[in-house]
């Protein structure tokens, strides 16, 4: 099985064919991805890019365009100083999966 290192949005994933994951909300419109791996692993055989593996290409499409991660509860509390704020938070991603390396 044919696994790669690739970069989206400033973080790196460990990918594979038919493999779906959640990245940072992609721009609208965004359809489909062609990404340069980083890094390629086929069996035995690993390949380091610098600082990406020519001739790689890892396509991938978008799933959906608007999921919603779980939300976080941020507390700021200071004992006897009459400090108590709480924010919440929730993430916004985009599903896609990866349809080739080649």
């Amino acid at each position: 099985m044919t696994k790669a290192v690739v970069k989206i949005g400033g973080k790196q994933y460990v990918v594979a064919e038919k493999e779906t994951l959640l990245v940072d909300l992609l721009p609208e419109g965004t359809k489909e991805l062609t990404l340069d791996a980083l890094l390629v692993i086929d069996g035995d055989k690993t390949t380091v890019g610098t600082p990406t593996v020519k001739d790689v290409k890892v396509k991938a499409k978008v799933v959906e365009d608007l999921v919603k991660g779980d939300k976080i509860r941020v507390i700021r509390y200071k004992a006897k100083k009459r400090v108590h704020t709480e924010n919440g938070h929730r993430q916004k991603y985009s599903k896609i999966e990866i349809s080739s390396i080649k």
